[in-house]
């Protein structure tokens, strides 16, 4: 018994039009072609399919069992050739994991920019601390993750996005009195906000102040940048806010100020992780390179907003041209 794919597809489609002629339409083939591959498809299972009748076509016992059975296996492989394409694409569901420090600042706009795309992707996301993400992702609990590279973890293959430098943040008092010029390690005495730890956010900011966990000027214990944004706009202290936040958050603390630094720019590097395997994802890439667009749009937004501050406090601190990447486990 040779039962062909092609065979099943002349029938089911001879089977829903009732008619030799309509049916070859619809396969886009000849009407003689059709009609032998219903003959070879009746003598493989041994009896016929169809009954010719003067007001068209009707189904044989066999016929209606093997229609039945036909659907059921042309809509299998129809799926199967669904989930290839979108594996190969990007598309189908995708399971991203996101730290919190990045998802509320550039998923808005990503998966606005992912489903124009593709209408049919269905991302499901799970956000969390660096290492909760690692590990899903290690599990195959998720497919990919966005975070700050490099993430210091084996059998992963990264792809850099998009470098989110550190603004200093506070309330336009605290920050006038830092004087013309500032940098990371130069703060002196201010009180430093910083997320709880366990956020690679927090690790990065005490590397580029310089600073330790220990150091009595500063303070963690802040969950997320919300919380961060209030304190430092009523004066508790500074922090240091990624560009990627930097809209988002003064645009509900507008009493937040925000400077940028001199000299050498301390930053993150953004990047998307995934399980190293030989086999290719083209959809890695391609998530890759919408992910980058955005995260890229919303930082350069972030430095014509600092740049405009900047300019309504007699221009100091202008856009820099050189950065420096304060690294971090995510």
């Amino acid at each position: 018994m040779n039962i062909t794919l092609k065979q099943l597809t002349y029938f089911k489609a001879l089977a829903e039009q009732g008619n030799f002629r309509r049916a070859a339409e619809q396969c886009h083939v000849s009407q003689p072609a059709l009609s032998v591959q219903i003959q070879e498809l009746e003598r493989s299972l041994g009896g016929a399919l169809v009954e010719r009748q003067t007001r068209g076509l009707l189904l044989t016992p066999l016929g209606r069992e093997v229609l039945e059975t036909a659907q059921r296996v042309l809509s299998d492989i129809a799926q199967l050739e669904r989930s290839a394409h979108n594996r190969l694409g990007l598309g189908g569901a995708l399971r991203l994991g996101v730290i919190p420090t990045i998802a509320p600042y550039l998923l808005p706009e990503a998966l606005a920019a992912l489903r124009s795309a593709d209408i049919s992707l269905d991302v499901q996301i799970t956000e969390g601390k660096t290492d909760r993400i690692l590990d899903l992702l290690a599990e195959g609990a998720l497919d990919a993750c966005i975070l700050a590279l490099p993430s210091e973890r084996d059998g992963l293959e990264e792809r850099a996005l998009f470098e989110d430098r550190f603004l200093l943040a506070g309330s336009a008092g605290r920050l006038e009195s830092l004087g013309p010029d500032i940098n990371p390690e130069g703060l002196g005495d201010s009180q430093l906000l910083l997320l709880e730890d366990g956020h690679c956010l927090t690790d990065q900011a005490l590397a580029a102040c310089g600073r330790g966990r220990g150091h009595a000027r500063i303070h963690m214990g802040a969950s997320s940048l919300p919380t961060l944004t209030r304190l430092v706009e009523a004066g508790f202290g500074l922090t240091l806010m990624p560009e990627l936040a930097a809209a988002t958050e003064r645009a509900v603390a507008p009493g937040m100020g925000l400077r940028r630094f001199d000299g050498v720019q301390p930053s993150r590097r953004v990047g998307l992780v995934r399980r190293a395997t030989r086999q290719p994802a083209p959809w890695f890439d391609a998530l890759a390179d919408t992910l980058a667009q955005v995260g890229s749009g919303l930082v350069n937004d972030a430095r014509l907003l600092c740049d405009a501050l900047a300019g309504a406090t007699a221009g100091r601190n202008p856009l820099p041209q050189k950065e420096k990447g304060a690294g971090g486990t995510g």
